[in-house]
């Protein structure tokens, strides 16, 4: 069986079969400036190729160590920021001290300067004019008009169902 004939293999393959296995067993990170070029399409294209050349080129087992290698850096290559209040772009900047926040009176004093009143609405002043209370008479005081609203009788051609 040739994945288990090691007689086959040269001075680089024992040699890129340690570094493999080094690799998967210890805890290795990967570098911050190599962290782009692993996670960008061409990184990835570029392992794919390196894994099918060592299972053509080389022998099994590289090729398969390699997967496993493979695996690996891509997840040690994942790296989740944690949260942070502070802006992605103000991140890295020396001076990133957060302004205090204003309290509540502040806030009330800037809201109501941007509504301040303008006067009474048109609806104001269409009452204002056109009411018949309010206008001489005492706040109230009922005003007698000819409308009726409830009618005498409500059971004309109505069912007593």
């Amino acid at each position: 069986m040739k994945l288990l004939d090691f007689k086959t293999l040269s001075p680089i393959d024992y040699g890129l079969l340690v570094v493999f296995i080094l690799y998967i067993v210890f805890p290795v990170s990967t570098p911050s400036w190599f962290v782009p070029y692993v996670d960008s399409p061409l990184g990835l294209v570029f392992m794919f190729t390196v894994t099918i050349s060592l299972f053509v080129y080389t022998h099994p087992l590289l090729g398969i160590l390699y997967i496993f290698v493979a695996y690996e850096l891509l997840r040690r290559n994942h790296y989740a920021a944690p949260s942070s209040q502070i802006p992605v772009g103000t991140m890295h900047m020396a001076t990133r001290v957060p302004k205090p926040l204003p309290s509540q009176s502040e806030k009330d004093a800037e809201l109501q300067s941007m509504n301040h009143s303008k006067g009474p609405s048109l609806e104001e002043e269409v009452i204002s004019v056109r009411a018949p209370i309010g206008k001489g008479d005492l706040p109230g005081a009922m005003v007698q008009t000819t409308f009726q609203p409830v009618a005498e009788k409500s059971s004309v051609g109505a069912s007593m169902f």
